[in-house]
């Protein structure tokens, strides 16, 4: 890539970025799959036949299916999600009852590394534990509970797989939900942030969470326990603020 013209980008080792006289063309890699995207049309025709001539490759046109992300298209923009990816999940997670959740955890549950027996084999738990952390791509709804259920990974006990069953009868009934890249919004970036004080009862730490809109479009969020306990409900949120104005910037 970079033989022909492209530049490594700062945030991602796998995406590439070319300039061109009318904008920038995009080329995002994994292993033998590619995203080609941009702004000019012939200089992307013009990359197709370039790499063409280089390797021996297949053009599936626009779009659809990228490793679990689902793509299509309305007026309005853009629409990923990751519903087969969902029920893959559910099924190698062994749930085949068909209850549905209207929320991933329940309000104000706190989960402990003693309550509950330790499962005899952790590696279910840890398989599907990171499949929700790939969910996550797509869906910013389970990102805090996914955020503690991923803290029990090496002890983990039957409360915490009882928690790991509700988050996926929960995405059972918000299987076809998506987040839209609408096409019309402007490009002003937003965030907002919150937090939570002393929320962890095993080591005190407090949770940040924050989201970044670019424009109508939600682009980026995290759920993460602060790296240190803070004294103060207010030094919680200051410090909540300072990590979101870093990503927002």
């Amino acid at each position: 890539m970079i033989h022909l013209g492209f530049v490594a980008s700062n945030y991602d080792s796998a995406m590439f970025i070319r300039k061109s006289v009318v904008g920038h063309i995009v080329v995002l890699l994994y292993v033998d799959d590619m995203i080609v995207t941009g702004d000019d049309e012939d200089d992307i025709a013009n990359l197709k036949q370039q790499l063409h001539s280089l390797f021996e490759m297949k053009d599936l046109g626009y779009l659809r299916y990228f490793l679990g992300i689902e793509v299509a298209y309305s007026p309005e923009g853009y629409i990923l999600s990751q519903s087969k990816y969902i029920s893959e999940v559910i099924s190698r997670a062994g749930l085949t009852d068909d209850r549905i959740m209207d929320s991933p955890i329940e309000v104000n549950h706190r989960l402990s590394s003693t309550d509950g027996e330790l499962l005899s084999d952790v590696t279910r738990y840890r398989e599907v534990v990171g499949s929700l952390v790939y969910l996550m791509v797509t869906c910013p709804n389970i990102t805090y509970v996914v955020h503690v259920v991923s803290q029990f990974a090496s002890a983990s006990r039957t409360t915490h797989w009882t928690v790991v069953l509700r988050i996926l009868r929960y995405l059972r009934g918000t299987v076809h939900h998506g987040l839209l890249l609408s096409s019309t919004s402007d490009l002003v970036p937003t965030g907002y942030f919150d937090a939570g004080w002393a929320g962890d009862p095993t080591d005190r730490k407090s949770t940040t969470g924050y989201c970044i809109f670019l424009g109508n479009s939600l682009v980026a969020w995290k759920s993460t326990k602060q790296s240190i306990v803070s004294r103060s409900s207010a030094e919680v949120e200051y410090r909540a603020m300072a990590t979101t104005t870093v990503e927002l910037i």
